[in-house]
C-alpha cells in the first residue's frame, strides 16, 4: 500500500533530480526520503532512480510511472478539497496571469461563472503574453503554454495534447486556395508572434516520421496574440496557433484549418504555482473548471479539423 507521503516525494525528487533539495523543501531528513523512494520501490518492484555519486536521474520504468504518481496525488487532493471545503470557505483574493488570447476569447467565461459560484473569492486577472514569474510577479498561478522547464515550482497539466494549428479565413482562402505543403507558407504572408523581442517565423510541422521546418514571412507581426488572431479572422494571412486560441473560431466558421495532413508543435497548457502549498480550495477547483473547460474544446478538434 502505498504512502500519501512517498508518492508527494517521489514526485519532488524527480522534478528538483536531489534528495538532499526535496528533503530541504519538505523539512526533513535525506536519509527519510531516500527511506520514502525505497519503499516505493519496493511496492512497485522496480527501480525507481538510477543513482551515482554526481548525479541522480529517473530510470524508464520511473518516467513511465511518475505521470501515474502525480494523477493519483492530484486525485487525493481534489477528494479531500471536495469533502472538507464548503463553498462558502472559498475567499480572498486570488491573482490569476493568462495569456492574453486565451484569457479573453477562452477563460473568461470560465472565470466569470467561477466568481459568481464564489462571491467571497475575489479574481485579479493579468492578461498578457509576456511570461509571469510566479516567484516574483504579483500572481498566485499562472497558466502557460509549453513544456515546464523549472522544476522549482508546480505544474498542474490542463491540456498536454494540446497542439498548433495552421489557419486563415475562409476569406483568405477562397482567394488563395489551400495550403497543402509547409513549403508553401515561405511565399504567404504569415502573421507572426513576438515574445521578448524574438519574432517566431520558424514553423514546425509533422507527418508520419517527417518532420518539416519552415521560415515565414510577413507584413504584420505582434507580441499580443490576440492580435495576431483578429488578423487572421480579417482575412490578413495564415497565422500558426494554439488549438485551444482558435477552436471558437473554427467552429464558427470564422477561420478553418490548413494543412490537415500535417500536425503542428505540441503546445500543451499548464498550470503553474510557486509551490504545492498554495494549491488552495478555490486553486484546485479553479484548475478543474479551466480544465473542464479545455477538454471540451479538445474534443472540438475531432469536428473542426
Amino acid at each position: 500500500m502505498f504512502r500519501l507521503e512517498d508518492l508527494v516525494l517521489f514526485v519532488r525528487v524527480s522534478a528538483l533530480s536531489s534528495f538532499s533539495d526535496a528533503a530541504r523543501e519538505a523539512g526533513v531528513q535525506p536519509a527519510q526520503v531516500s527511506a520514502a523512494i525505497k519503499r516505493l520501490e519496493s511496492c512497485l518492484t522496480i527501480r525507481l532512480f538510477a543513482r551515482s555519486t554526481r548525479s541522480l536521474r529517473l530510470t524508464p520504468e520511473g518516467e513511465a510511472w511518475l505521470p501515474y504518481a502525480r494523477q493519483m496525488l492530484d486525485a487525493m487532493h481534489a477528494g479531500m478539497q471536495k469533502i472538507h471545503t464548503p463553498d462558502d470557505a472559498i475567499s480572498g483574493t486570488l491573482q490569476i496571469a493568462v495569456p492574453s488570447d486565451l484569457g479573453r476569447n477562452l477563460l473568461l467565461p470560465v472565470f466569470q461563472s467561477f466568481g459568481e459560484r464564489y462571491p467571497a473569492l475575489r479574481l485579479r486577472l493579468f492578461f498578457s503574453d509576456q511570461v509571469a514569474d510566479v516567484f516574483k510577479d504579483p500572481v498566485d498561478i499562472a497558466f502557460r503554454y509549453g513544456t515546464p522547464e523549472d522544476a522549482s515550482y508546480i505544474s498542474l497539466p490542463i491540456a498536454p495534447a494540446n497542439r498548433r494549428v495552421l489557419v486563415a479565413s475562409p476569406e483568405w482562402v477562397a482567394r488563395h486556395g489551400d495550403v497543402l505543403h509547409p513549403d508553401a507558407l515561405s511565399h504567404l504572408n504569415a502573421l507572426t508572434f513576438v515574445l521578448r523581442g524574438r519574432v517566431h517565423d520558424r514553423w514546425t510541422f509533422f507527418r508520419h516520421d517527417e518532420v518539416l521546418n519552415v521560415n515565414v514571412s510577413g507584413t504584420m507581426m505582434s507580441d499580443d496574440a490576440e492580435v495576431i488572431r483578429r488578423l487572421a479572422v480579417s482575412g490578413a494571412g495564415v497565422a500558426y496557433k494554439s488549438w485551444l486560441d482558435v477552436a471558437e473560431d473554427v467552429r464558427a466558421g470564422r477561420l478553418q484549418v490548413l494543412m490537415t495532413d500535417y500536425e503542428g508543435e505540441k503546445a500543451p497548457l499548464n498550470m503553474i504555482c510557486p509551490h504545492r502549498k498554495q494549491l488552495s480550495a478555490g486553486v484546485r477547483l479553479l484548475y478543474e473548471a479551466v480544465k473542464a473547460c479545455c477538454e471540451g474544446q479538445a474534443s472540438v478538434a475531432k469536428a473542426g479539423c
